[in-house]
């Protein structure tokens, strides 16, 4: 692979220093995770310990390779809707997640040392549209 200094591309190319942000919606940055998590070639990822447990400072600067977070941070499409790392905190900033949330999606006491890519996208998928579920939830959408 042949590399060429940024002035040299300028000779034979016209290259563009700024990339506009792609702009997506949380929902459609939540369903494109799930995705790559489907399409993920490993199909079991690590996950994060103990996340709940951790101070802030701490479970925000998480993180580990190929956990569910890595494979999101590893899609070009999320990355330039403004991913910027692989981090629990990116990610829960990036999705616009609670600790909770999060923590049901990537942490060590719901599935152990590893979980399965697809049971994550499910769970992620879910969260893009959550429906309330229990018998208030059911009356309030009958009668609302």
């Amino acid at each position: 692979m042949e590399q060429y200094a940024l002035e040299q591309l300028k000779t034979i190319a016209k290259v563009s220093t700024t990339c506009k942000r792609l702009d997506l919606t949380r929902r459609e940055r939540i369903e494109r995770w799930a995705e790559s998590l489907e399409r993920s070639p490993r199909p079991f990822l690590k996950t994060l310990h103990e996340t709940e447990y951790q101070p802030i400072a701490d479970r925000i600067a998480m993180r580990d390779d190929d956990t569910p977070i890595s494979v999101a941070f590893a899609d070009p499409i999320l990355r330039a809707a403004g991913m910027e790392n692989d981090s629990y905190g990116e990610a829960k900033r990036f999705f616009e997640l609670s600790d909770g949330e999060l923590h049901e999606l990537v942490c060590f006491c719901h599935f152990g040392e590893r979980v399965s890519a697809a049971t994550v996208a499910r769970r992620v998928r879910k969260m893009a549209d959550p429906q309330p579920s229990g018998f208030f939830a059911q009356l309030r959408a009958f009668f609302g």
